[in-house]
């Protein structure tokens, strides 16, 4: 697949974008985005520094006042016209997020960048319907409502496994709301939120809305958090950060949301389907090289099923073709980095010594080798309390372990310290609403795992984080609600006067 543009051409000017203009960061210090299919360079830029951040936030804070004045209608019509211009481009943004992340085009394509462009005219739909309880008298003597106003400058961060949805995630629903906002995506995938702010500004967003500072995280990411001008953050990345993060943000009594780590249950009951459960195993656990929070990392399958269930993944794992990323008959690319890559071949090796590794587990060689490629990984025969069912690889490898009773299942499913997603798998539609009751996860798919939609909300329990991106549930976050109450009476000595002074007349 070719491109309509060179990379270091489109940012020559650097990889920050303040104000409306593309410029370069301020920091002295540098960084590579290197394609982790080939171990080449795409671009070196220079790093935000913190008074880069500083001015990112000064242009969001003079932008604030007009934008938040914006009628909804006005807000609506922007974003309409962002999700026109997106789709112009949908081709530049798939290609971009296949070399910075090693998507296969396939998924970029299909997926990444035609969910983005959802969810902007979702939320240009939704900026106009900013609502608050209708108005009624609830104390007989006051006419009371509830207003929904923007909050302020947002400050946000974005990881590095989906950076196009995850930038529109943060931004558009804090824009649609009349905030402005300054993001901070990942150091090593920052092309295509650079390109999302671009597109805002060929949209006719005003400068100064959208902002977007590319440095490190405890550089410019912590010095954005603890801004005394950012008034709310919303972070999405593994649980050890969210905590420093939301340190931070409690020191200066901001706003938090906090979507963090997952290690999703896979639950089989004995009456499923067997192809379509292990179809969808293989599906769920290899979504984006498993480089994906709700991605199936933990498959319970009740016995009677188990046996065929292993011998099924296996099989089909082993027909998944891994490739060139600009391949379309790649199913798998390489990971995002030859760090995270190590990374998951060393939970995969420590496995080995008290499990069995059923298919893949292996580094690929040949025309593979420059790149951070891992093959499909089946592991069977963990304990539940070992690490590699436990902790969050972020990989292509999926472990399984059997259950007897239903109890038993759930209970397993809801042994972790995480609660993002989750799936029951099973024709007996009571078995399947009694998992939606029980597992505690932000989202329970029944037979099926991984379909996200821009109406419903995204979020956690426990470890995996609050609040909610996507849906109009996500104006909880960046709105702040305000009681309004009128007098109705027009009497100047109300009776309630009397508790704080004087006789009742």
């Amino acid at each position: 697949m070719g491109s309509r543009f060179q990379v270091k051409d489109r940012f020559a000017d650097g990889a920050q974008f303040i104000d409306g203009q593309l410029r370069s960061g301020t920091s002295g210090q540098s960084h590579t985005i290197v394609n982790p299919a080939t171990g080449e360079e795409v671009l070196t830029y220079e790093l935000a520094s913190t008074a880069d951040v500083d001015e990112a936030v000064a242009a969001a804070k003079r932008a604030f006042p007009a934008w938040s004045a914006a009628t909804p209608g006005e807000r609506s019509d922007a974003l309409h016209r962002l999700a026109a211009v997106l789709a112009e481009q949908a081709e530049d943004f798939a290609y971009a997020e296949s070399l910075q992340c090693g998507k296969p085009i396939k998924l970029s394509t299909e997926f990444d960048v035609p969910g983005t462009i959802d969810n902007t005219a979702f939320f240009a739909g939704a900026a106009r319907h900013l609502q608050g309880q209708a108005a009624a008298e609830y104390s007989g003597d006051h006419t009371s409502c509830v207003r929904r106003e923007a909050i302020g400058v947002v400050g946000s961060i974005a990881p590095w496994n989906y950076p196009l949805q995850m930038a529109a995630w943060k931004i558009l629903p804090a824009i649609a709301a009349g905030n402005t906002i300054v993001l901070k995506p990942a150091e090593l995938t920052p092309l295509t939120s650079l390109m999302f702010a671009q597109a805002a500004k060929d949209a006719g967003l005003p400068d100064g809305v959208v902002n977007i500072v590319t440095g490190a995280g405890r550089d410019a990411g912590e010095h954005l958090v603890g801004h005394p001008d950012v008034v709310m953050t919303s972070f999405t990345g593994s649980t050890a950060v969210g905590k420093r993060v939301a340190e931070i943000a409690t020191a200066t009594v901001k706003r938090l949301h906090l979507e963090l780590g997952g290690k999703a249950p896979f639950l089989v009951f004995d009456d499923a389907d067997p192809e379509a459960a292990a179809h969808g195993a293989v599906a769920a656990s290899l979504i984006n090289t498993g480089q994906d929070c709700t991605a199936a990392t933990r498959a319970y399958v009740q016995r009677p099923l188990y046996d065929a269930f292993v011998a099924r993944v296996a099989e089909l794992m082993e027909t998944v073709r891994v490739g060139d990323p600009n391949d379309w008959a790649t199913d798998l690319g390489p990971l995002v980095s030859h760090a995270q890559r190590d990374r998951v071949a060393g939970f995969v090796e420590r496995a080995r010594g008290y499990a069995t590794v059923v298919t893949g587990g292996e580094i690929p060689g040949g025309e593979l080798a420059d790149g951070a490629y891992y093959r499909p990984t089946l592991v069977s025969g963990a304990a539940q309390d070992s690490e590699v069912v436990q902790s969050e690889i972020f990989g292509p490898v999926l472990v399984v372990l059997p259950f007897d009773t239903d109890d038993e299942g759930i209970a397993l499913a809801n042994d972790t310290p995480y609660g993002l997603a989750a799936s029951a798998w099973s024709r007996d539609v009571y078995r399947a609403n009694r998992a939606t009751r029980e597992i505690k996860a932000g989202c329970v798919w029944v037979n099926d795992h991984i379909p996200i939609i821009s109406e419903m909300p995204h979020g956690g329990y426990k470890a995996s984080g609050f609040g909610k991106d996507m849906s109009a549930y996500s104006f909880e976050e960046y709105t702040q609600v305000k009681h309004v109450m009128y007098d109705n009476t027009a009497v100047a000595a109300k009776d309630w006067h009397r508790t704080i002074f004087g006789d009742r007349t």
